[in-house]
């Protein structure tokens, strides 16, 4: 079965090329969901051909000459650390192209996006099997471009700048990350990861060690990512469209944290051990800082983005504890990171497809009763995300605190209670803003919007304009948009919208909505008796027949979204079913000499 590696990675760089031949680019949708249903098949079979007695064992090695002038080899395996990822990558690749077969991209040229996912499913899986540390490198480099593209061409307004942002802070940080590799090619005289593995640092010299973990640690840093290092990530993903959003959050940042594991810890112990409190340290800025931007955040997607700044900070602080717990801790939270995170973005993407607009204060409220399937799978996934025990986010944060508790012998005790005491207190401001965004978004009273004037069934997805007529702004706007080309408006119109805004500027907050209604009802049948354009410029049976329910999940978006929450429950209530592949293969890569 060593084929099977070969296969996770030829299948869909084969299936891109065909993607690229005009023939198919007319189902290229259906063509991206066959291959990549193909590489979640062979991705299972590689789970069950994998010998789980031994998972601290690579296993199904391919092991060929790449460049043998260099002494460089195409080499590939997976051990208990690696095949969980490509198990999640193949699996959140599939669930996006489920997603976009019921979400055309909205930018067009389907056919390009599904070669662009393709060929960044080969990059993210390549790095996860990857036993040489210049292939490594190469997969590692290889989801730049396609990233690069996903949101440069099928993201948002502001997608061009955020996209350069991304490609300048990820290049920089691959340029180092490259140093770091090639000063342990100088130092131990091959590039073979499970060689250096096992040697646990013998032969390099503890300056030499340092030298190279914090090449390497910067450029994975950047990629996970760490504070002060996570500054492309807000951006990138307030920018990229739904697809994109879920494989940055769900893989490509385990990619920098997945380095750490398999390159940083265990070919350079001293230097991880000389680094370590300052990798601790950062990792708990982190968290406390994502935590509190989340509280400030109006965007629900920069929102989310700002906590996986938080959450992976928990992962960081693992491994800085140089502990079998604590590194269990980093690997169940990245697999759990990466199934609520990309449940997170899903949702997000629909509630702005659905409403025209991510902003928490112009959603209005009131989604559990206008959105009843979406609000509540919103509200499972911030539960789970803020570490409710039961469900996957618990295990990760517990483990990773409990690795500070009583980190490696050698670290300072005191210095590292510090960090658990802050990795606690992020917990708490994690619960914080995620019930604050459930009390503004799915809570409270929905607030009506005037739909624009449109035919008896208008185009899906429905799409209010403008803020919502909860305040006086809003119903001015509607007054200001009317009477732009339309027809002089009957006074009696317009008196009665002049009253609706008298109206919302005397009162309270907590009588404006109830106001609002009936003001602007009022308007409208004033409007429609004198034949006027009225508010909105449409008569009133046109704007009933507008005004209908938003529509709810539909069967495509649940084939996406609830293997991700079978996934975050079964791993909730039976963590045991990925520790007992990760704790094995964590003792024999800190060997003896790093761990007590």
């Amino acid at each position: 079965m060593s084929w099977l590696p070969i296969a996770l990675v030829g299948v869909p760089l084969l299936g891109a090329v065909v993607a690229a031949v005009p023939a198919v680019r007319d189902r290229a949708v259906a063509w991206g969901i066959a291959v990549s249903a193909v590489v979640l098949v062979l991705a299972v079979a590689l789970a069950a051909a994998f010998d789980h007695a031994r998972p601290a064992d690579m296993q199904l090695q391919t092991d060929r000459p790449w460049i043998p002038g260099l002494g460089l080899r195409f080499h590939l395996g997976v051990d208990g650390v690696s095949l969980p990822l490509v198990v999640l990558t193949a699996l959140l690749t599939f669930l996006c192209f489920v997603h976009l077969a019921g979400h055309p991209p909205a930018g067009g040229r389907p056919g390009a996006l599904v070669v662009t996912l393709l060929v960044l499913e080969v990059g993210m899986i390549g790095t996860f099997l990857a036993l040489d540390l210049l292939l490594f490198f190469v997969f590692f480099e290889v989801v730049l471009v396609p990233m690069y593209f996903v949101i440069a061409l099928w993201g948002g307004a502001g997608r061009r700048a955020a996209a350069v942002k991304f490609i300048l802070y990820t290049l920089l940080g691959s340029a180092v990350l490259l140093i770091g590799l090639l000063v342990v090619w100088t130092q131990a005289g091959t590039l073979d990861m499970v060689a250096l593995a096992g040697r646990h640092g013998s032969g390099m010299a503890r300056s030499a060690q340092i030298l190279a973990f914090l090449a390497i640690g910067l450029g994975l840093a950047v990629k996970t990512p760490m504070w002060p290092l996570h500054t492309w990530l807000p951006d990138a993903h307030t920018e990229a469209p739904t697809v994109g959003s879920v494989l940055l959050a769900g893989v490509l940042l385990k990619m920098g944290s997945y380095g750490f594991a398999r390159i940083a810890i265990p070919v350079l112990p001293e230097g991880a051990a000389a680094l370590a409190p300052w990798l601790g340290a950062f990792a708990v800025v982190g968290i406390a800082y994502g935590s509190l931007a989340c509280l400030a955040q109006r965007d629900l997607k920069r929102m989310i983005a700002y906590s996986s700044v938080g959450h992976m900070g928990f992962v960081l602080l693992g491994f800085a504890s140089l502990t079998p717990v604590g590194l269990n801790g980093a690997l169940f939270a990245n697999v759990a990171h990466g199934l609520i995170t990309g449940l997170l973005f899903f949702l997000a993407g629909a509630v702005k497809e659905r409403y025209g607009t991510a902003d928490m204060v112009r959603l209005g409220g009131g989604m559990l009763r206008r959105l009843p399937y979406v609000g509540s799978l919103l509200t499972f996934a911030c539960v789970a995300s803020l570490g409710m025990p039961g469900l996957a986010g618990f295990w990760g944060e517990m483990l990773a605190l409990l690795g500070a508790f009583r980190p490696a012998a050698g670290l300072s005790r005191p210095l590292f209670l510090v960090f658990m005491a802050v990795g606690g207190l992020g917990t708490v401001l994690t619960a914080a803003y995620f019930l604050v965004m459930l009390s503004r978004v799915t809570h409270g009273r929905a607030v009506e919007t005037i739909p624009p004037p449109g035919p008896l069934e208008p185009p899906e997805p429905y799409e209010p304009p403008g803020p919502p007529l909860a305040t006086a702004e809003g119903v001015r706007e509607v007054l200001s948009e009317a009477g732009e080309g339309a027809e002089p408006v009957e006074p009696v119109a317009t008196g009665a919208a002049v009253a609706a805004v008298a109206a919302l500027d005397r009162e309270g907050a907590g009588q404006e909505t109830a106001r609002t209604s009936a003001a602007v009802d009022e308007g409208r049948a004033s409007a429609t008796g004198a034949g006027a354009a009225g508010v909105g410029a449409a008569d009133a049976g046109e704007m009933g027949r507008a005004r209908r329910p938003f529509r709810d999940v539909t069967a495509r978006e649940l084939a996406a979204w609830l293997p991700l929450v079978a996934l975050i429950v079964l791993f909730g209530l039976w963590p045991k079913a990925l520790l007992a592949v990760t704790t094995p293969a964590v003792q024999s890569l800190l060997g003896s000499g790093v761990a007590p």
